[in-house]
């Protein structure tokens, strides 16, 4: 009776969940969780790859080679993530996924097991666990939730826009993430996290309230965005 009710209840969340998935075809998985101290680990990561791959999503490490679309834009993703809630008598794993700016859009039911090697029990909890995804009942839309406004590369016979520029001498210093940096103000504050692309010195960009790419013209850092349909560059002052 209690794991029906609790089947019930999954299934009802997961109709508010279901739409804004389904905007989404891309979701990363990283290759190592930050409970375990090797990449893929008792093949976790796989297995949680693989799991997503079966739902219908196109899944990849940070590491790999990207979609062009995806590459230039990180928000077109999301991102999985697999936590460990275990005690010294039950291993539990938890799954969530979130957007690229740390929202979640969804947590599963915790997978929970009594097996006493790793192992075993790390399997069996998250194939509990993913049985939420799979209520998901996931389908790719064909369209995107992310409105994101990027400069289009430009076409024959058609002209750049002309940029709103900005100065920001604002000194932001650079901490390595995964495939980037965070830029971290004197406070200290995140104010912008930056993410590699296959053009060298060339990032997407992400804030709180904006989304663009960061390059590097000449000996300058630019990070271009679009702010009430006006094309901002601003010049930033990067400490690396």
């Amino acid at each position: 009776m209690k794991k029906t009710l609790l089947l019930f209840a999954l299934l009802i969340s997961g109709l508010g969940f279901a739409q804004s998935l389904n905007d989404y075809q891309y979701i990363i998985v990283p290759a190592k969780f930050e409970w375990l101290k090797e990449e893929n680990k008792f093949n976790l990561n796989a297995l949680t790859k693989m799991m997503f791959e079966k739902q219908g999503f196109q899944v990849f490490y940070p590491t790999d080679k990207l979609p062009d679309e995806l590459a230039l834009d990180r928000c077109k993703s999301l991102y999985a993530n697999v936590e460990n809630e275990s005690n010294l008598l039950t291993t539990a794993l938890t799954i969530t996924i979130n957007t690229c700016d740390g929202k979640n859009v969804f947590t599963s039911l915790k997978g929970k097991s009594k097996e006493k090697t790793y192992q075993k029990a790390y399997y069996e909890a998250l194939r509990e666990a993913s049985q939420s995804v799979k209520q998901i009942n996931y389908k790719y839309s064909g369209k995107s939730t992310v409105a994101v406004k990027q400069s289009a590369p430009v076409a024959a016979g058609q002209q750049a826009a002309t940029p709103v520029t900005v100065n920001n001498d604002n000194a932001l210093f650079a901490q390595p993430i995964a495939n980037g940096y965070q830029l971290v103000d004197s406070t200290p504050m995140i104010v912008l996290k930056i993410y590699k692309t296959s053009q060298q010195d060339s990032y997407t960009a992400v804030s709180e309230n904006k989304n663009g790419v960061v390059f590097k013209r000449g000996n300058d850092w630019i990070f271009e965005y679009y702010q009430n349909d006006k094309l901002v560059s601003e010049k930033l002052n990067i400490k690396f």
